[in-house]
């Protein structure tokens, strides 16, 4: 597993030891474990384990894209300002995301992953952590073939469209990481990709 080196500080580690007394993830597979550990790490919230639902091989797949230097795209800057070590696309604040809205009647946030799929056609990691229209537009995408994700983590958050936008993610064949329930966001949707980047924390 090709993973970004860093120094683990020590609380870090004696979270994680905490979360493995809540959480029984020894017999996760290794990306999965690290997936579902770093998000529960991030929210204090063993509930996720039985809420994610994951696919090694997706995983494997969108670790070994990053270890490549291949694009990451998201939705919104606060997932891209959570994963520090790795440069991210997010055209949301653009004047062009905010054209294309006003035109199409797209929200802004659907209207910078439009933007983004011209650049990014193939082999990107494509994060969704905040807007169903986000996820909901990538899909479209996807399906008339414009773009060819290598992984899509669609955990966006909301009581509107988020449950159905990832129910419609696992309804295809997209590599994905997605959750059951309305509950999501940036700080989650981060984690999981600093879980790829990262790795276990403990030795």
């Amino acid at each position: 597993m090709a993973v970004v080196k860093r120094a683990v500080h020590p609380i870090e580690a004696e979270s994680y030891r905490i979360l493995r007394g809540e959480a029984d993830t020894a017999t996760l597979p290794p990306y999965t474990r690290d997936v579902v550990e770093r998000i529960i790490h991030t929210t204090a919230d063993p509930g996720w384990l039985g809420d994610l639902v994951t696919d090694e091989v997706a995983l494997a797949a969108g670790a070994a894209a990053l270890a490549g230097g291949d694009p990451l795209a998201t939705d919104v800057t606060m997932v891209a300002a959570g994963v520090t070590t790795y440069p991210a696309t997010c055209l949301v604040a653009t004047p062009e995301a905010a054209a294309l809205a006003r035109e199409t009647g797209l929200t802004r946030s659907a209207a910078g992953i439009r933007l983004a799929a011209a650049a990014h056609a193939d082999g990107a990691v494509w994060v969704i952590g905040n807007a169903p229209t986000a996820l909901t537009e990538l899909l479209r995408l996807a399906a008339v073939g414009a773009i060819r994700p290598a992984l899509v983590v669609g955990l966006p958050v909301g009581y509107v469209g988020a449950a159905e936008s990832k129910a419609a993610l696992r309804n295809t064949v997209l590599p994905q990481l997605s959750n059951r329930s309305a509950r999501g966001g940036a700080a989650v949707a981060a984690a999981a990709v600093n879980a790829l980047l990262y790795g276990d924390p403990l030795p």
